[in-house]
Protein backbone atom coordinates (compact mmCIF):
# COMPACT_ATOMS: atom_id res chain seq x y z
CA UNK A 1 0.00 0.00 0.00
CA UNK A 2 1.40 3.37 -1.00
CA UNK A 3 1.26 5.93 1.85
CA UNK A 4 2.77 8.92 0.11
CA UNK A 5 3.40 10.44 -3.28
CA UNK A 6 6.09 13.05 -3.90
CA UNK A 7 5.35 16.37 -5.55
CA UNK A 8 7.90 15.39 -8.21
CA UNK A 9 5.78 12.36 -9.15
CA UNK A 10 2.80 14.68 -9.57
CA UNK A 11 4.85 17.03 -11.75
CA UNK A 12 6.22 14.19 -13.88
CA UNK A 13 2.75 12.72 -14.46
CA UNK A 14 0.96 16.00 -15.16
CA UNK A 15 3.51 18.19 -16.90
CA UNK A 16 2.87 21.07 -14.51
CA UNK A 17 5.43 23.88 -14.58
CA UNK A 18 7.43 24.54 -11.43
CA UNK A 19 7.21 28.28 -10.75
CA UNK A 20 9.38 28.17 -7.64
CA UNK A 21 10.79 25.78 -5.07
CA UNK A 22 12.15 23.14 -7.42
CA UNK A 23 14.45 22.00 -4.62
CA UNK A 24 11.39 21.07 -2.56
CA UNK A 25 9.80 18.63 -5.03
CA UNK A 26 10.57 15.81 -2.63
CA UNK A 27 7.74 16.97 -0.34
CA UNK A 28 5.29 14.17 0.47
CA UNK A 29 1.59 14.18 -0.42
CA UNK A 30 -0.40 12.02 1.99
CA UNK A 31 -4.02 12.60 0.97
CA UNK A 32 -5.93 12.76 -2.30
CA UNK A 33 -8.18 15.56 -1.04
CA UNK A 34 -7.61 19.03 -2.48
CA UNK A 35 -8.08 22.36 -0.69
CA UNK A 36 -9.15 25.61 -2.34
CA UNK A 37 -8.47 28.15 0.42
CA UNK A 38 -11.38 30.55 0.41
CA UNK A 39 -12.35 31.50 3.95
CA UNK A 40 -8.68 31.22 4.88
CA UNK A 41 -7.96 34.24 2.70
CA UNK A 42 -10.27 36.23 4.97
CA UNK A 43 -8.19 35.19 7.98
CA UNK A 44 -10.30 32.24 9.22
CA UNK A 45 -7.85 29.37 9.84
CA UNK A 46 -9.73 27.40 12.52
CA UNK A 47 -10.26 24.41 10.22
CA UNK A 48 -7.50 24.90 7.67
CA UNK A 49 -6.64 21.53 6.01
CA UNK A 50 -2.94 22.33 5.74
CA UNK A 51 -1.84 18.79 4.79
CA UNK A 52 -3.67 18.98 1.44
CA UNK A 53 -2.47 20.39 -1.86
CA UNK A 54 -3.58 24.02 -1.94
CA UNK A 55 -5.19 24.93 -5.26
CA UNK A 56 -5.63 28.56 -6.28
CA UNK A 57 -7.74 29.67 -9.21
CA UNK A 58 -8.97 32.92 -10.67
CA UNK A 59 -11.46 33.45 -7.83
CA UNK A 60 -8.82 33.16 -5.10
CA UNK A 61 -6.22 35.24 -6.94
CA UNK A 62 -8.75 37.99 -7.68
CA UNK A 63 -9.59 38.20 -3.98
CA UNK A 64 -5.88 38.27 -3.09
CA UNK A 65 -5.34 41.25 -5.43
CA UNK A 66 -7.73 43.32 -3.30
CA UNK A 67 -5.45 43.01 -0.27
CA UNK A 68 -2.58 45.29 0.58
CA UNK A 69 0.93 43.89 0.18
CA UNK A 70 1.25 43.61 3.96
CA UNK A 71 -2.05 41.75 4.31
CA UNK A 72 -1.11 39.38 1.50
CA UNK A 73 2.20 38.46 3.12
CA UNK A 74 0.53 37.78 6.48
CA UNK A 75 -2.12 35.50 4.93
CA UNK A 76 0.35 33.75 2.62
CA UNK A 77 2.64 32.91 5.52
CA UNK A 78 -0.29 31.41 7.40
CA UNK A 79 -1.19 29.35 4.33
CA UNK A 80 2.37 28.03 4.11
CA UNK A 81 2.21 25.43 6.86
CA UNK A 82 5.00 22.90 7.34
CA UNK A 83 2.51 20.13 6.42
CA UNK A 84 1.56 21.72 3.09
CA UNK A 85 3.10 19.70 0.21
CA UNK A 86 2.68 22.29 -2.56
CA UNK A 87 0.59 25.03 -4.14
CA UNK A 88 -0.96 24.62 -7.59
CA UNK A 89 -2.21 27.60 -9.59
CA UNK A 90 -4.69 26.99 -12.39
CA UNK A 91 -5.18 28.65 -15.81
CA UNK A 92 -1.43 29.46 -16.09
CA UNK A 93 -1.97 32.42 -13.76
CA UNK A 94 0.97 34.00 -11.98
CA UNK A 95 1.67 33.43 -8.31
CA UNK A 96 1.51 36.53 -6.09
CA UNK A 97 4.99 37.69 -5.09
CA UNK A 98 4.03 37.36 -1.41
CA UNK A 99 3.05 33.71 -1.92
CA UNK A 100 6.36 32.99 -3.67
CA UNK A 101 8.26 34.57 -0.77
CA UNK A 102 6.29 32.78 1.94
CA UNK A 103 6.46 29.42 0.13
CA UNK A 104 10.22 29.73 -0.32
CA UNK A 105 10.61 30.46 3.39
CA UNK A 106 8.52 27.39 4.29
CA UNK A 107 10.09 25.04 1.71
CA UNK A 108 6.98 24.61 -0.43
CA UNK A 109 7.02 24.40 -4.26
CA UNK A 110 4.53 26.32 -6.40
CA UNK A 111 3.24 24.66 -9.57
CA UNK A 112 1.42 26.11 -12.57
CA UNK A 113 -1.28 24.22 -14.48
CA UNK A 114 -2.69 25.18 -17.86
CA UNK A 115 -6.23 23.83 -17.45
CA UNK A 116 -9.11 25.56 -15.70
CA UNK A 117 -9.08 25.12 -11.95
CA UNK A 118 -11.95 22.63 -11.66
CA UNK A 119 -10.29 20.39 -14.25
CA UNK A 120 -6.97 20.63 -12.40
CA UNK A 121 -8.69 19.59 -9.17
CA UNK A 122 -10.28 16.59 -10.86
CA UNK A 123 -7.04 15.49 -12.54
CA UNK A 124 -5.00 15.74 -9.34
CA UNK A 125 -7.64 13.87 -7.33
CA UNK A 126 -7.79 11.02 -9.86
CA UNK A 127 -3.99 10.74 -9.94
CA UNK A 128 -3.64 10.73 -6.15
CA UNK A 129 -6.52 8.31 -5.56
CA UNK A 130 -4.80 5.83 -7.85
CA UNK A 131 -1.42 6.30 -6.21
CA UNK A 132 -2.58 6.39 -2.59
CA UNK A 133 -5.25 3.70 -2.81
CA UNK A 134 -4.98 0.48 -0.84
CA UNK A 135 -3.42 -2.22 -3.02
CA UNK A 136 -3.42 -5.99 -3.07
CA UNK A 137 -1.57 -8.43 -5.29
CA UNK A 138 -3.06 -11.53 -6.90
CA UNK A 139 -1.39 -14.38 -8.72
CA UNK A 140 -2.62 -14.51 -12.29
CA UNK A 141 -2.43 -13.04 -15.78
CA UNK A 142 -4.32 -9.90 -16.74
CA UNK A 143 -5.25 -9.19 -20.36
CA UNK A 144 -7.44 -6.76 -22.26
CA UNK A 145 -9.79 -8.82 -24.44
CA UNK A 146 -12.10 -6.82 -26.73
CA UNK A 147 -11.81 -3.93 -24.29
CA UNK A 148 -12.77 -6.11 -21.31
CA UNK A 149 -10.29 -6.58 -18.48
CA UNK A 150 -9.99 -10.35 -18.01
CA UNK A 151 -7.89 -11.73 -15.16
CA UNK A 152 -6.90 -15.36 -15.72
CA UNK A 153 -6.29 -17.29 -12.51
CA UNK A 154 -5.54 -20.91 -11.66
CA UNK A 155 -2.90 -23.19 -10.22
CA UNK A 156 0.69 -22.87 -11.34
CA UNK A 157 1.32 -24.74 -14.59
CA UNK A 158 -2.33 -24.81 -15.70
CA UNK A 159 -1.52 -22.73 -18.79
CA UNK A 160 -2.34 -19.12 -17.88
CA UNK A 161 0.66 -17.49 -19.55
CA UNK A 162 0.46 -19.70 -22.65
CA UNK A 163 -3.21 -18.79 -23.04
CA UNK A 164 -2.37 -15.10 -22.63
CA UNK A 165 0.36 -15.41 -25.28
CA UNK A 166 -2.12 -16.85 -27.76
CA UNK A 167 -4.53 -14.01 -26.97
CA UNK A 168 -1.73 -11.51 -27.63
CA UNK A 169 -1.05 -13.16 -30.99
CA UNK A 170 -4.75 -12.74 -31.79
CA UNK A 171 -4.50 -8.98 -31.23
CA UNK A 172 -5.41 -8.60 -27.56
CA UNK A 173 -3.24 -6.77 -25.02
CA UNK A 174 -1.21 -7.86 -22.01
CA UNK A 175 -1.51 -5.86 -18.81
CA UNK A 176 0.30 -8.12 -16.34
CA UNK A 177 1.72 -11.62 -16.08
CA UNK A 178 2.32 -13.71 -12.95
CA UNK A 179 1.35 -10.98 -10.48
CA UNK A 180 -1.37 -8.35 -10.76
CA UNK A 181 -1.44 -5.28 -8.50
CA UNK A 182 -5.02 -4.22 -7.80
CA UNK A 183 -6.50 -1.06 -6.33
CA UNK A 184 -9.98 0.38 -5.96
CA UNK A 185 -10.65 3.38 -8.20
CA UNK A 186 -14.17 3.93 -6.87
CA UNK A 187 -16.89 1.85 -5.19
CA UNK A 188 -17.64 -0.02 -8.43
CA UNK A 189 -14.28 -0.06 -10.20
CA UNK A 190 -11.21 -2.21 -9.62
CA UNK A 191 -8.04 -1.36 -11.53
CA UNK A 192 -5.21 -3.79 -12.26
CA UNK A 193 -1.65 -3.16 -13.37
CA UNK A 194 1.71 -4.91 -13.48
CA UNK A 195 4.40 -4.32 -10.86
CA UNK A 196 7.13 -2.13 -12.33
CA UNK A 197 9.66 -4.95 -12.48
CA UNK A 198 7.29 -7.19 -14.50
CA UNK A 199 5.80 -4.59 -16.85
CA UNK A 200 5.48 -5.83 -20.48
CA UNK A 201 7.10 -9.17 -19.55
CA UNK A 202 5.64 -12.66 -19.72
CA UNK A 203 7.16 -16.00 -18.69
CA UNK A 204 6.67 -19.03 -20.90
CA UNK A 205 7.90 -22.36 -19.57
CA UNK A 206 10.65 -23.78 -21.77
CA UNK A 207 11.40 -20.38 -23.34
CA UNK A 208 11.83 -18.11 -20.36
CA UNK A 209 10.97 -14.45 -20.00
CA UNK A 210 10.02 -12.52 -23.12
CA UNK A 211 9.34 -8.83 -23.66
CA UNK A 212 5.90 -8.59 -25.26
CA UNK A 213 6.32 -4.99 -26.37
CA UNK A 214 9.61 -5.76 -28.12
CA UNK A 215 8.27 -8.84 -29.92
CA UNK A 216 4.71 -7.73 -30.71
CA UNK A 217 4.85 -3.93 -30.58
CA UNK A 218 3.46 -1.21 -28.34
CA UNK A 219 -0.11 -2.13 -29.34
CA UNK A 220 0.23 -5.50 -27.59
CA UNK A 221 0.56 -4.07 -24.08
CA UNK A 222 -1.42 -1.82 -21.78
CA UNK A 223 -0.35 -0.12 -18.57
CA UNK A 224 -3.58 -0.40 -16.57
CA UNK A 225 -7.12 -1.67 -17.10
CA UNK A 226 -10.36 -2.08 -15.22
CA UNK A 227 -10.96 -5.64 -14.00
CA UNK A 228 -14.28 -6.78 -15.46
CA UNK A 229 -14.12 -10.58 -15.29
CA UNK A 230 -12.12 -13.32 -13.58
CA UNK A 231 -11.61 -16.54 -15.54
CA UNK A 232 -10.35 -19.36 -13.35
CA UNK A 233 -8.65 -22.24 -15.17
CA UNK A 234 -9.05 -25.57 -13.40
CA UNK A 235 -7.83 -28.99 -14.46
CA UNK A 236 -10.75 -31.12 -15.59
CA UNK A 237 -11.86 -33.91 -13.31
CA UNK A 238 -14.76 -36.31 -13.86
CA UNK A 239 -15.53 -36.06 -10.17
CA UNK A 240 -16.07 -32.29 -10.26
CA UNK A 241 -19.20 -30.62 -11.61
CA UNK A 242 -18.69 -27.56 -13.78
CA UNK A 243 -21.29 -24.98 -14.74
CA UNK A 244 -23.08 -26.00 -17.94
CA UNK A 245 -25.73 -23.34 -18.52
CA UNK A 246 -24.12 -20.25 -17.00
CA UNK A 247 -27.32 -19.43 -15.12
CA UNK A 248 -25.53 -19.02 -11.78
CA UNK A 249 -22.91 -16.33 -11.37
CA UNK A 250 -20.12 -16.35 -8.81
CA UNK A 251 -18.98 -12.99 -7.46
CA UNK A 252 -15.55 -12.43 -5.91
CA UNK A 253 -15.11 -9.41 -3.64
CA UNK A 254 -11.73 -7.71 -4.00
CA UNK A 255 -11.24 -4.51 -2.01
CA UNK A 256 -15.04 -4.30 -1.63
CA UNK A 257 -15.61 -4.45 -5.39
CA UNK A 258 -17.63 -7.40 -6.70
CA UNK A 259 -16.06 -9.06 -9.77
CA UNK A 260 -17.88 -11.84 -11.71
CA UNK A 261 -15.96 -15.11 -11.87
CA UNK A 262 -16.32 -18.13 -14.13
CA UNK A 263 -14.44 -21.41 -13.97
CA UNK A 264 -13.27 -23.11 -17.16
CA UNK A 265 -12.13 -26.76 -17.05
CA UNK A 266 -8.79 -27.34 -18.73
CA UNK A 267 -8.70 -30.47 -20.83
CA UNK A 268 -6.52 -31.67 -23.69
CA UNK A 269 -7.73 -30.30 -27.00
CA UNK A 270 -9.62 -27.29 -25.62
CA UNK A 271 -8.66 -23.96 -27.18
CA UNK A 272 -8.62 -21.78 -24.08
CA UNK A 273 -7.88 -18.55 -25.94
CA UNK A 274 -11.04 -18.84 -28.04
CA UNK A 275 -13.08 -19.82 -24.98
CA UNK A 276 -11.85 -16.74 -23.10
CA UNK A 277 -12.65 -14.53 -26.10
CA UNK A 278 -16.20 -15.92 -26.12
CA UNK A 279 -16.44 -15.51 -22.33
CA UNK A 280 -15.49 -11.83 -22.67
CA UNK A 281 -18.02 -11.25 -25.46
CA UNK A 282 -20.73 -13.11 -23.54
CA UNK A 283 -20.04 -11.02 -20.44
CA UNK A 284 -20.32 -7.83 -22.50
CA UNK A 285 -23.63 -9.06 -23.91
CA UNK A 286 -24.90 -9.59 -20.35
CA UNK A 287 -23.93 -6.05 -19.36
CA UNK A 288 -25.92 -4.84 -22.37
CA UNK A 289 -29.02 -6.72 -21.20
CA UNK A 290 -28.85 -9.99 -23.16
CA UNK A 291 -28.43 -13.24 -21.25
CA UNK A 292 -28.30 -16.43 -23.33
CA UNK A 293 -28.91 -18.64 -20.28
CA UNK A 294 -32.12 -16.77 -19.46
CA UNK A 295 -33.23 -17.06 -23.09
CA UNK A 296 -32.62 -20.82 -22.98
CA UNK A 297 -34.59 -21.17 -19.73
CA UNK A 298 -37.52 -19.22 -21.19
CA UNK A 299 -37.46 -21.39 -24.32
CA UNK A 300 -37.36 -24.49 -22.14
CA UNK A 301 -40.36 -23.33 -20.11
CA UNK A 302 -42.32 -22.70 -23.32
CA UNK A 303 -41.40 -26.17 -24.61
CA UNK A 304 -42.48 -27.83 -21.36
CA UNK A 305 -45.83 -26.01 -21.46
CA UNK A 306 -46.37 -26.99 -25.10
CA UNK A 307 -45.61 -30.68 -24.36
CA UNK A 308 -47.89 -30.57 -21.33
CA UNK A 309 -50.75 -29.21 -23.44
CA UNK A 310 -50.22 -31.94 -26.06
CA UNK A 311 -50.43 -34.64 -23.39
CA UNK A 312 -53.70 -33.27 -21.94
Amino acid sequence: MANTVTVKELVDSSGYIVLSGEEFLGNKITTSEISRPGVELTGFFNFYPSARIQLLGKTELTFIERMTAEERLIVMRRLCSKETPCFVIGRKLQAPAELTKAAQEAGIPILSAQSRTTRVSSNITNFLEGKLAERVSMHGVFVDVFGMGVMITGDSGVGKSETALELIQKGHRLVADDRVDLYQHDENTLIGEAPGILRHLIEIRGIGIIDVMTLFGAGAVKQTNEVNLIVNLELWSKDKKFERLGSTEEIVNILDVGIPKITIPVKTGRNLAIIIEVAAMNFRAKTMGYNAAETFERNLEVLIKENAQKND
